[in-house]
């Protein structure tokens, strides 16, 4: 599904108002929605709803309305006078036929819920005075709480927190989600998250042309690979991984054992010699094939067969790596790195992106987590509270060339066109030692049989998830690659595909 940015969704209005569908009728649309939500959330006692001045007040109001004809007990507190708001939102407001209470947080009382309808997703500047003391007077309250569109206090483009915000157990949003209902911090603020149809018609984003999409089987899902009845294992691709030496095999056997169990036809561990026998001990449907030098990799990649190549889990950082990357490049592999492979450029990543960019093959998935993402990309740290990790992404894909990954409860991918998508299934208990191995290996897999590099590295995330989800709490790196299994199956069932 297609996430909008704040300037989107406004232009999605616009389009709809220029179509016929009057503004009024939009929030009225939007309010029915927020009412239906607030009854389904707290199915009796007293409802509260925060207004603010603009067009998320406006909702409250005509969600006000709506509980009220329904039998419910509503109050309203309103941020600025009646006579001051505008336009439809002042139109709302005259269909509450009650008074309103004042904006002070001693008239918050003890309802049953409260519905958050005081700042849009638009917010730009940090709350302060009354507005902050309201927020946190809702948060230390004790009642659920409703949001309507986004919890106040998060900006819908960059998932910021500007200085305080509302912590809602749901939140209700109109035609499509936003960034921040997926983005860290944002999303830790929304609970549950629901979408309303309001009126908008999908054709909208014909002249939209969002490049944001949720990660889930509705976006990728044509791009998946399903073995054909009369393919072969050659068919699905040969992944090479490279090993690190005798201390620090672990991580690409992780890999390549996750490379296998994405689907890929045959996977073949490129070992230093003096780790030979360290791996082929502690692998079976894996092969291994003795290694030392960028020289030996080349040749080794004189044979075809081998597709896709996977540099980075335990390789060491250092010159080694950084010629065995190149090598992959010139030998027009495609190639997922991770891990030493990032930090072994960190000194000049420039070196890397131009070898990326004169490739012959694009299909590069660069996959770091935040502390190695600062290595290749030091100007576009996390640490600007302004700057979203969508805009980071996407900045690090367009500067390397490469399709970029970036880690974390929130995994931001982009293209080098601009296309990205935000993963919001992983569970907490994925954050293990290793489990990034195994997400280079199943996004190499899934490169091996021909899926392209943001599509591929796409389905990896999502179901790099739904893994850990399958495995449950106490999970370990490798109990990921022993559920696969079942979220291929869960795949299959989406798509409508028998097995």
């Amino acid at each position: 599904m297609e996430v909008l940015t704040n300037a989107e969704m406004q232009r999605a209005d616009q389009l709809s108002i220029a179509a016929g569908t009057p503004g009024f009728k939009l929030m009225l649309s939007a309010g029915q929605a927020v009412a239906e939500a607030a009854h389904a959330l707290v199915e009796e006692g007293p409802i509260l709803i925060v207004a603010g001045p603009g067009n998320n007040g406006g909702d409250g109001f005509v969600a006000a309305a709506e509980l009220a004809a329904q039998g419910r007990e509503v109050s309203v507190i309103l941020m600025c006078e009646r006579d001051q708001l505008q336009g439809d939102a002042a139109s709302a407001a005259r269909g509450w036929k009650h008074p309103v209470l004042p904006f002070n947080p001693q008239a918050i009382g003890r309802p049953a819920l409260i519905i958050d309808a005081l700042f849009g997703a638009g917010l730009s500047r940090p709350v302060e005075g009354e507005a902050r003391e309201m927020i946190e007077a809702i948060n230390a309250n004790g009642a659920p709480v409703l949001a309507v569109d986004l919890p106040s206090g998060i900006n819908g483009t960059s998932a910021a927190v500007l200085g305080v915000a509302v912590n809602a157990a749901e939140t209700v949003t109109f035609f499509r989600k936003k960034p921040a209902h997926l983005l860290l911090p944002g999303r830790m603020h929304c609970g549950h998250v629901r979408v309303a149809d309001i009126g908008i018609e999908a054709q909208v984003l014909d002249e939209i042309a969002p490049q944001i999409f949720e990660n889930d089987p509705d976006f990728w899902g044509s791009a998946f690979p399903v073995p054909r009845i009369d393919g072969h294992k050659y068919a699905r691709g040969h992944v090479l991984a490279v090993s690190g030496d005798a201390a620090a095999t672990g991580a690409a056997r992780l890999a390549a054992r996750g490379a296998l169990r994405a689907g890929a036809g045959l996977v073949t561990l490129a070992t230093p010699r003096d780790a030979l026998a360290i791996n082929a001990a502690a692998l079976t449907a894996v092969m291994v094939h003795p290694v030392d030098t960028a020289i030996e990799f080349g040749e080794l990649l004189g044979d075809k067969r081998y597709n896709t190549c996977i540099i980075g889990p335990g390789a060491g950082v250092g010159e080694r790596t950084c010629d065995l990357v190149h090598t992959a490049l010139t030998s027009q592999r495609r190639l997922v790195l991770d891990a030493d492979a990032l930090t072994s450029f960190a000194a000049n990543p420039e070196r890397l992106f131009e070898s990326i960019k004169t490739s012959q093959d694009k299909a590069v998935v660069l996959t770091p987590h935040e502390g190695e993402f600062p290595r290749l990309f030091s100007d576009l740290s996390n640490k600007h509270p302004g700057r979203s990790k969508i805009e980071r992404v996407r900045a690090a894909a367009e500067r390397s060339g490469a399709v970029v990954l970036l880690k974390g409860a929130d995994t931001t991918i982009a293209a080098p066109d601009g296309r990205a998508t935000i993963a919001a299934n992983a569970p907490p208990w994925l954050a293990t030692a290793g489990a990034g191995d195994v997400l280079a290996g199943i996004i190499a897999g899934l490169l091996a049989q021909g899926v392209p590099a943001f599509e591929a590295a796409s389905i990896a995330v999502w179901m790099h998830g739904e893994a850990a989800s399958e495995a449950g709490p106490g999970l370990i790196a490798e109990d990921l690659t022993e559920t696969l299994p079942a979220v291929h199956r869960r795949i299959y069932h989406a798509l409508g595909i028998e097995y």
